[in-house]
Protein backbone atom coordinates (compact mmCIF):
# COMPACT_ATOMS: atom_id res chain seq x y z
CA UNK A 1 0.00 0.00 0.00
CA UNK A 2 1.01 3.07 -1.02
CA UNK A 3 2.56 5.69 1.84
CA UNK A 4 1.72 9.39 1.43
CA UNK A 5 4.36 11.69 2.66
CA UNK A 6 2.62 14.92 3.47
CA UNK A 7 5.13 17.84 2.54
CA UNK A 8 5.05 21.15 4.16
CA UNK A 9 6.55 24.50 3.30
CA UNK A 10 8.91 26.96 4.65
CA UNK A 11 8.35 30.41 4.97
CA UNK A 12 7.60 32.08 2.25
CA UNK A 13 7.29 29.13 0.12
CA UNK A 14 4.63 27.11 -1.69
CA UNK A 15 3.70 23.59 -2.55
CA UNK A 16 6.38 23.81 -5.44
CA UNK A 17 9.43 23.50 -3.55
CA UNK A 18 8.88 20.03 -3.21
CA UNK A 19 8.47 19.18 -6.81
CA UNK A 20 11.59 17.21 -6.96
CA UNK A 21 10.49 14.89 -4.22
CA UNK A 22 6.97 14.47 -6.53
CA UNK A 23 9.25 13.39 -9.18
CA UNK A 24 11.11 11.11 -7.33
CA UNK A 25 8.22 9.22 -5.48
CA UNK A 26 7.70 5.49 -5.76
CA UNK A 27 4.33 3.14 -5.35
CA UNK A 28 5.55 2.42 -1.83
CA UNK A 29 5.96 6.22 -0.84
CA UNK A 30 4.43 9.42 -2.44
CA UNK A 31 5.14 13.15 -1.98
CA UNK A 32 1.92 15.01 -1.03
CA UNK A 33 2.76 18.50 -1.05
CA UNK A 34 0.29 20.30 0.71
CA UNK A 35 -0.86 24.11 -0.32
CA UNK A 36 -0.60 27.06 1.93
CA UNK A 37 -3.22 30.10 0.61
CA UNK A 38 -1.20 33.32 -0.53
CA UNK A 39 1.01 31.46 -2.92
CA UNK A 40 1.37 29.72 -6.01
CA UNK A 41 -2.20 29.03 -7.31
CA UNK A 42 -3.72 30.04 -4.60
CA UNK A 43 -1.73 33.51 -5.18
CA UNK A 44 -4.32 36.40 -3.91
CA UNK A 45 -6.06 34.39 -0.94
CA UNK A 46 -5.32 35.78 2.34
CA UNK A 47 -2.78 34.22 4.48
CA UNK A 48 -3.35 33.08 7.65
CA UNK A 49 -3.85 35.11 10.65
CA UNK A 50 -2.51 33.23 13.38
CA UNK A 51 -0.46 30.34 13.45
CA UNK A 52 -3.80 28.18 15.40
CA UNK A 53 -5.83 29.50 12.24
CA UNK A 54 -3.04 27.87 9.98
CA UNK A 55 -2.44 24.52 11.77
CA UNK A 56 -7.01 24.62 11.79
CA UNK A 57 -6.93 25.14 7.79
CA UNK A 58 -4.11 22.97 7.17
CA UNK A 59 -5.08 19.88 8.69
CA UNK A 60 -8.43 20.18 6.86
CA UNK A 61 -6.39 20.16 3.77
CA UNK A 62 -3.89 16.80 4.92
CA UNK A 63 -7.34 14.73 5.90
CA UNK A 64 -8.34 15.67 2.45
CA UNK A 65 -5.03 15.00 0.77
CA UNK A 66 -4.51 11.57 2.76
CA UNK A 67 -8.10 9.52 2.45
CA UNK A 68 -7.68 6.66 3.86
CA UNK A 69 -3.87 5.17 3.61
CA UNK A 70 -1.20 5.62 5.68
CA UNK A 71 0.67 8.94 5.48
CA UNK A 72 3.67 10.33 7.32
CA UNK A 73 3.59 14.26 7.93
CA UNK A 74 7.00 16.02 7.35
CA UNK A 75 8.02 20.04 7.81
CA UNK A 76 10.92 22.10 7.38
CA UNK A 77 11.73 24.97 9.14
CA UNK A 78 8.17 27.36 9.66
CA UNK A 79 6.46 24.19 7.70
CA UNK A 80 7.81 21.75 10.27
CA UNK A 81 6.11 23.98 13.35
CA UNK A 82 3.17 24.34 10.91
CA UNK A 83 3.55 19.92 10.74
CA UNK A 84 3.64 19.54 14.56
CA UNK A 85 0.63 21.67 14.70
CA UNK A 86 -0.99 19.66 12.41
CA UNK A 87 -0.49 16.41 13.88
CA UNK A 88 -1.57 17.69 17.12
CA UNK A 89 -5.03 19.05 15.78
CA UNK A 90 -5.52 15.20 13.77
CA UNK A 91 -4.84 13.34 17.29
CA UNK A 92 -7.37 16.05 18.65
CA UNK A 93 -9.85 15.29 16.41
CA UNK A 94 -9.60 11.42 16.71
CA UNK A 95 -7.94 10.81 13.43
CA UNK A 96 -6.62 10.05 10.59
CA UNK A 97 -3.36 9.68 12.57
CA UNK A 98 -0.22 9.71 10.57
CA UNK A 99 1.97 7.39 11.57
CA UNK A 100 5.32 9.33 11.98
CA UNK A 101 5.71 13.15 12.59
CA UNK A 102 9.38 14.04 11.24
CA UNK A 103 10.37 17.95 11.75
CA UNK A 104 13.38 19.14 9.83
CA UNK A 105 15.50 22.69 10.69
CA UNK A 106 13.74 23.77 13.79
CA UNK A 107 13.74 23.40 17.59
CA UNK A 108 11.09 22.50 19.49
CA UNK A 109 7.74 24.85 19.78
CA UNK A 110 8.51 26.50 23.07
CA UNK A 111 12.05 27.27 22.26
CA UNK A 112 11.17 29.24 18.58
CA UNK A 113 10.38 32.90 17.94
CA UNK A 114 9.86 34.78 14.93
CA UNK A 115 12.59 35.14 12.53
CA UNK A 116 13.73 39.22 13.05
CA UNK A 117 13.29 40.40 9.78
CA UNK A 118 12.73 43.85 8.23
CA UNK A 119 8.81 44.28 7.77
CA UNK A 120 9.08 47.65 5.62
CA UNK A 121 12.44 47.12 4.16
CA UNK A 122 12.84 44.55 1.22
CA UNK A 123 16.36 44.74 0.68
CA UNK A 124 16.70 44.55 4.78
CA UNK A 125 14.58 42.14 5.07
CA UNK A 126 16.86 39.55 2.49
CA UNK A 127 19.71 40.99 4.23
CA UNK A 128 18.10 39.81 7.68
CA UNK A 129 17.47 36.48 6.17
CA UNK A 130 20.47 35.30 5.38
CA UNK A 131 22.19 36.61 8.40
CA UNK A 132 19.72 35.02 10.53
CA UNK A 133 19.56 31.15 8.81
CA UNK A 134 23.42 31.95 7.41
CA UNK A 135 22.33 31.44 3.80
CA UNK A 136 23.85 33.16 0.50
CA UNK A 137 20.91 33.60 -1.55
CA UNK A 138 21.27 30.98 -4.07
CA UNK A 139 19.11 27.84 -5.03
CA UNK A 140 15.35 28.46 -3.78
CA UNK A 141 16.36 31.25 -2.58
CA UNK A 142 18.30 32.61 -5.61
CA UNK A 143 14.94 34.62 -6.75
CA UNK A 144 14.65 37.04 -3.87
CA UNK A 145 17.97 38.76 -5.48
CA UNK A 146 15.38 39.95 -8.14
CA UNK A 147 13.75 43.22 -6.75
CA UNK A 148 10.83 42.71 -8.75
CA UNK A 149 9.73 39.29 -7.88
CA UNK A 150 10.82 40.22 -3.95
CA UNK A 151 8.02 41.93 -3.91
CA UNK A 152 6.02 39.03 -4.71
CA UNK A 153 7.63 36.52 -2.46
CA UNK A 154 8.44 38.64 0.63
CA UNK A 155 4.59 38.70 1.97
CA UNK A 156 3.89 35.42 2.38
CA UNK A 157 7.79 35.07 3.81
CA UNK A 158 6.36 38.12 6.42
CA UNK A 159 3.27 36.24 6.83
CA UNK A 160 4.71 32.77 8.00
CA UNK A 161 7.58 33.84 10.39
CA UNK A 162 5.02 36.36 12.33
CA UNK A 163 2.97 33.59 13.36
CA UNK A 164 6.23 31.47 15.32
CA UNK A 165 6.11 32.24 18.61
CA UNK A 166 6.75 30.00 21.65
CA UNK A 167 3.76 27.57 22.57
CA UNK A 168 2.87 26.23 25.53
CA UNK A 169 4.29 23.31 27.72
CA UNK A 170 4.98 20.11 25.69
CA UNK A 171 1.62 17.66 25.26
CA UNK A 172 3.55 14.26 23.94
CA UNK A 173 1.72 12.79 21.02
CA UNK A 174 1.19 9.38 20.20
CA UNK A 175 3.42 9.48 17.28
CA UNK A 176 6.85 8.54 16.49
CA UNK A 177 8.32 11.62 15.97
CA UNK A 178 12.09 12.18 13.90
CA UNK A 179 13.85 15.29 13.50
CA UNK A 180 16.33 16.47 11.35
CA UNK A 181 18.92 19.51 11.12
CA UNK A 182 21.78 20.77 9.34
CA UNK A 183 25.10 20.43 11.30
CA UNK A 184 25.52 24.14 10.00
CA UNK A 185 22.29 24.96 11.02
CA UNK A 186 22.74 28.52 13.22
CA UNK A 187 18.93 28.44 14.02
CA UNK A 188 18.49 25.09 15.34
CA UNK A 189 21.00 24.67 18.21
CA UNK A 190 21.67 21.22 19.78
CA UNK A 191 19.90 22.10 23.07
CA UNK A 192 16.29 23.32 21.99
CA UNK A 193 16.62 20.59 18.77
CA UNK A 194 17.04 17.79 21.19
CA UNK A 195 13.98 19.05 23.15
CA UNK A 196 11.44 17.42 20.34
CA UNK A 197 12.25 14.32 22.52
CA UNK A 198 9.27 16.01 24.95
CA UNK A 199 6.78 15.93 22.43
CA UNK A 200 5.91 12.22 21.69
CA UNK A 201 5.39 9.66 24.27
CA UNK A 202 6.57 7.10 21.07
CA UNK A 203 10.60 6.75 20.07
CA UNK A 204 12.26 9.89 19.22
CA UNK A 205 15.17 10.04 16.62
CA UNK A 206 17.92 12.43 15.80
CA UNK A 207 19.15 12.93 12.39
CA UNK A 208 22.22 15.31 11.49
CA UNK A 209 22.46 15.98 7.67
CA UNK A 210 25.47 18.07 6.19
CA UNK A 211 25.09 21.79 5.69
CA UNK A 212 23.22 24.63 7.06
CA UNK A 213 19.53 25.47 7.68
CA UNK A 214 18.47 24.91 4.19
CA UNK A 215 20.27 22.18 3.54
CA UNK A 216 17.23 20.38 2.24
CA UNK A 217 17.08 22.85 -0.31
CA UNK A 218 21.26 22.63 -1.50
CA UNK A 219 20.35 18.59 -2.47
CA UNK A 220 16.35 17.75 -2.54
CA UNK A 221 17.93 14.04 -3.91
CA UNK A 222 19.74 13.45 -1.06
CA UNK A 223 17.36 15.05 1.84
CA UNK A 224 14.27 12.49 -0.28
CA UNK A 225 16.63 9.64 0.59
CA UNK A 226 16.68 10.78 4.03
CA UNK A 227 13.46 10.91 4.97
CA UNK A 228 12.64 7.89 2.92
CA UNK A 229 14.83 5.35 4.75
CA UNK A 230 12.97 7.08 8.23
CA UNK A 231 9.66 5.21 6.59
Amino acid sequence: MTTRLICLPYAGAGAGVYRRWKALSTPDLTAVPIQLPGREEEFGLPFYPTFEAAVHGTADRVRTAVGSGPFVVFGHSFGAALAHGVTRELVARGGPRPRHLIVSGTVSPRHRSPLPISATDDAQAVADLCAATGQNLSGDLAPLLDPELRTLLLPALRADVALLAPAREPEPLPVPLTAIRGTDDALTPTGPWLDWAAYTSQPFRTVDRPGGHMYLADDWDAAWRTVRDLI
